[in-house]
């Protein structure tokens, strides 16, 4: 069983969470806060993505390359992390 699969609920609850950052953003920029309170909130929010984003890729590094089944799995998913690496990295 894949780590997302085995802690869904555990990530569902930070992307629930990352949602209502989001909407805290958007009631700011509504209610016309200032920027500082609303960088406040974005950073906020960045933080949380970075922190859940870690998160996967820790799990994918420990299940799919440290205990990959065989060699070709450890490389396949080696590649996927270096390609997402590629995107976070812009």
């Amino acid at each position: 069983m894949s780590h997302t699969i085995r802690n869904k609920e555990k990530l569902l609850a930070r992307i629930r969470r990352l949602k209502g950052q989001m909407e805290a953003v958007e009631r700011a920029l509504d209610d016309s806060k200032p920027c500082g309170e609303v960088l406040q909130l974005l950073a906020s929010v960045r933080g949380a993505l970075s922190g859940l984003t870690g998160e996967v890729m820790q799990e994918h590094l420990h299940e799919h390359v440290v205990h990959a089944e065989n060699e070709d799995g450890r490389a396949r998913a080696a590649e996927e992390l270096a390609q997402v690496l590629k995107t976070y990295i812009r």
